[in-house]
């Protein structure tokens, strides 16, 4: 196979990151600088822990993923962001209290440097929330522009080659797609017009895309989902990517169902209810926010399980999701299932799952990945829908011709086929 044509990744690669401020993004944020530095292991990130088998199995050739594919160098990294609070990024990640004060003083000043932008906020899609660092402008397009705007001169002022945009910010309340989502025009009319359909997460995504960088979607919101973004990301020729990071229980859906159904085990019910101490879990006790939330996390099981060709085994299940916000557990999150399923001649059974984890430690290897793997997109001259980084994402984004594929294990052989396709090797699909 002839080597795909990719750019190289020499020069500065900015990390523009909304929710700058966030307990997700300073955990990813001071992650990467502590791993930089030497001074703790990345673990979770596949760019850079995994390996990737080349050629036949006999060749036995199993180099490291970022030693074979061009990546930028996390040495290059250089990064910004917008918040609704004030507080540098170290502050931030102290008030979050997910890393400790041990591993956050490694990086005290480099963090300390990292003040966010003021940041596009209405108070209409994040109920919980009170932003106040926030922009003001006549309009939403306005606002965009002042987005665009910080955006050039984050480039300029670090003397940046290349940026990657990502959002790590709240839930946005549920926004169904309607006729403003439809197409580029309609988008750009209805931002002028100030329209209540137009949230803050879609107006820092068309600023990207209008300056041709890549944007991914790190959560539930609508923002990038919609014929008209499609349409912009093609026209940019620009990478985007979504949506809901793929971090707990979801992540355990994504391999449980499949093992039900290869197996070809009936499911009868399954209840999910989390705890969530964090930004996040307040953002979430608002029904609006869960509801954009709660779409995300139950459609996993339907599409892998496909009752419409199951119906004995899957055509009559009960699936309810639960967010409780528990301010004690902060950043701990944990996540319990119950499962009822049966098996030969219809004899019920039970699978029990308690899932202690941690939000942002999960969170935060993927951000990295999704930042390097995007900016990778960019240089290879993709654009659009990058289905093939779906394995990160709860609610993998599709258009209106395919389908989403949910099942972790097809998801993972997807990325690194089109890895292998962009270095030139032959794919790979196990048999051999």
């Amino acid at each position: 196979m002839e080597n795909m044509h990719v750019k190289n990744a020499n020069g500065k690669l900015g990390v523009l990151v909304i929710g700058v401020g966030g307990a997700v993004a300073t955990t990813f944020i001071a992650g990467t600088m502590i791993t930089r530095k030497g001074l703790g292991v990345p673990v979770g990130s596949i760019s850079q822990l995994a390996t990737i088998r080349l050629g036949k199995r006999e060749e036995n050739r199993f180099p490291k993923i970022k030693d074979v594919v061009p990546l930028a160098d996390l040495n290059d990294i250089v990064f910004g962001g917008w918040d609704i609070f004030e507080e540098d990024a170290y502050a931030a990640a102290c008030h979050a209290e997910v890393l400790t004060p041990e591993d956050l003083n490694k990086v005290k000043n480099e963090l300390q440097a990292i003040k966010p932008m003021k940041a596009v906020f209405d108070q209409n899609f994040v109920k919980r929330l009170h932003g106040v660092w926030v922009k003001q402008a006549p309009t939403k397009w306005d606002l965009m522009e002042e987005v665009r705007k910080d955006i050039r001169n984050f480039k300029a002022d670090n003397n940046l080659d290349r940026v990657v945009c990502i959002w790590c910010g709240s839930t946005e309340v549920f926004t169904p797609i309607s006729e403003v989502h439809q197409s580029l025009p309609a988008l750009e009319k209805a931002m002028k017009e100030n329209s209540s359909e137009i949230a803050p997460s879609m107006i820092y995504a068309y600023a990207a895309l209008a300056e041709g960088i890549p944007y991914i979607n790190g959560a539930p919101n609508l923002t990038v989902d919609m014929p008209a973004i499609w349409d912009f990301s093609a026209k940019q020729q620009t990478p985007i990517c979504g949506k809901d990071f793929k971090t707990g229980q979801t992540m355990l859906k994504t391999v449980l169902s499949p093992m039900l159904k290869t197996r070809m085990l009936g499911l009868s019910g399954w209840f999910s209810t989390n705890i969530l101490g964090n930004r996040d879990g307040e953002v979430l006790d608002d029904p609006g926010s869960f509801k954009t939330k709660e779409e995300s996390k139950l459609s996993v099981i339907h599409n892998i399980l496909q009752p419409d060709l199951y119906p004995q085994l899957y055509g009559d299940v009960y699936h309810k999701v639960r967010i409780n916000y528990y301010p004690p557990r902060k950043d701990n999150k944990e996540g319990w299932d119950n499962i009822d399923i049966f098996g030969w001649l219809g004899y019920p059974m039970q699978l029990k799952v308690d899932f202690l984890c941690r939000d942002s430690i999960l969170a935060a290897p993927l951000c990295l990945d999704l930042v390097l793997f995007t900016d990778l997109a960019k240089r290879c001259g993709m654009s659009g829908i990058q289905s093939w980084l779906s394995f990160y994402f709860k609610s993998p984004m599709h258009d209106n011709e395919h389908i989403a594929e949910h099942d972790l294990f097809i998801q993972y052989v997807k990325l690194k086929n089109t890895l292998r396709r962009i270095i030139g090797e032959p794919t790979v699909d196990f048999i051999d």
